[in-house]
């Protein structure tokens, strides 16, 4: 760190003006096996033109999505996007801008913001939606804390098919909440067993639907049973796409519903950025985090636009916010917004039903394979194999034929070594799925 101003005094100066005894002390609460024990394996110098031929040799070691038969999910989607999504995204005005911090000037971009949550709070059955949030994983955090305030208690239940990241994310933010997270343990068909455990200190439980094993999960009872003691339902999801054509969470009786938008409108751009999407009832908006844009009229009677409800630390006294995320995902929701308005109604529904009927057509071929069973009874576009075999040395050898075959369970969660989620989008052709079923029948022979 020789480039920065500073000497030895300096440092003890403004580490006893902060109150501790060194710089370690700053990095107490990061797990010791995350800490680095030495500087990292890195030249300590190198020209531009060596930084920029290194990386290029990096790069060209990540293989695309396009690159062939592709059946990866697990929370990120690979679906068609139109050409005029990424056109119109990349006006300048919509490309530069950032949050409206004078609202009254920035009516463009408070209408798009207002008609993603009117799309938002339409596809989820709820009433209200917020202008988004990072990504699905933090968005589930969020309405857990948001939960506990509504309630104020302080347990949460994960349901066993809850994405793995979206757990951590929600571990994560309720440490210093003090707010006890009772997470059940992963595995396929045991969502059901959310509710065990439930009593008049629990502020909600958390289910995920269509879940990570690709389960479609019946929320209305474990809505009726998360009533019935004071609590809330929140329901999960990672692909939108799904809300095309299976039943609204909203319709099922749940009280905030959180996802992630990626599936619509933002490509899978090698992890982010992407999209949370976040909707509740209209009685329990006070307390949703993030931002709220309405439609008003003017003095002169025209159609206006305006920050109607600003509950980050940006706006309002941090200890007062409902969210301490300082930004939303812009750009994002506007792709999500085009791509949307492009489908229709009819639109994603056909494209929600040419995804499932993809899925079916994949689904049964593989099963016919030896060493191969099928774990979902029900599923959109996503569903879990148990293999003869350990899952990750699979898709290793069915990588080796130029196949990426699906997401080993074990890559998210511990104990599923023998399990494989699948996922087959409108991008799959009839070609792609032969070559996954040779692939997976020559890597389990």
């Amino acid at each position: 760190m020789r480039y920065l101003p500073l000497n030895e005094n300096d440092r003890k100066a403004m580490l006893k003006t902060v109150g501790v005894k060194d710089i370690g002390a700053l990095f107490a609460d990061v797990p010791k096996q995350a800490v680095l024990d030495g500087l990292v394996d890195l030249p300590t110098h190198m020209t531009e033109q060596q930084v920029e031929r290194h990386f290029s040799r990096l790069a060209g070691q990540n293989r695309a999505a396009c690159d062939g038969p592709f059946f990866l999910g697990a929370g990120a989607y690979r679906h068609h996007i139109p050409a005029s999504v990424d056109h119109l995204i990349q006006r300048s005005e919509f490309l530069t801008a950032y949050t409206p911090y004078q609202p009254e000037i920035s009516q463009g971009t408070l209408q798009a913001l207002f008609e993603f949550q009117t799309q938002v709070a339409q596809l989820t059955g709820m009433e209200v939606a917020n202008a988004s949030m990072y990504d699905g994983s933090t968005a589930c955090a969020e309405a857990v804390l948001m939960a506990a305030r509504v309630t104020r208690r302080k347990k949460v239940h994960l349901a066993a098919g809850l994405h793995p990241h979206y757990r951590e994310a929600t571990k994560t933010q309720c440490r210093y909440q003090q707010i006890e997270v009772r997470p059940c343990p992963s595995r396929p068909g045991h969502d059901t067993d959310v509710t065990i455990g439930m009593d008049e200190h629990s502020a909600a439980i958390v289910v995920q639907s269509p879940n990570v094993f690709g389960e479609i999960v019946d929320l209305a009872p474990l809505a009726e049973k998360a009533h019935a003691v004071g609590a809330l339902l929140i329901a999960v999801f990672t692909e939108p796409v799904a809300l095309g054509l299976i039943k609204s969470p909203g319709e099922m009786g749940a009280d905030i519903v959180v996802g992630e938008g990626q599936g619509l409108g933002v490509g899978l751009n090698f992890g982010g950025p992407y999209v949370g999407l976040f909707a509740t009832r209209q009685k329990l908006v006070r307390q949703m985090p993030g931002r709220l844009c309405g439609q008003t009229v003017d003095v002169n009677g025209e159609r206006g636009y305006v920050l109607t409800l600003s509950t980050r630390e940006q706006h309002i006294r941090r200890a007062r916010a409902t969210s301490n995320i300082c930004t939303n995902s812009g750009l994002c929701t506007l792709a999500f917004s085009i791509h949307l308005s492009l489908l229709g109604e009819a639109g994603l529904r056909k494209l929600a039903r040419l995804n499932h009927e993809h899925a079916c057509s994949l689904a049964d071929r593989l099963a016919g394979i030896k060493g191969v069973e099928l774990v979902n009874e029900t599923f959109f576009n996503e569903f879990t194999l148990r293999l003869s075999k350990p899952a990750e040395r699979v898709v290793e050898a069915m990588l080796e034929r130029n196949v990426l075959g699906g997401v080993p369970a074990s890559r998210l969660m511990r104990g599923q070594e023998d399990l494989l989620i699948v996922c087959a989008t409108e991008m799959n052709d009839e070609t792609d799925m032969e070559a996954l079923a040779f692939a997976l029948e020559e890597a389990l022979s």
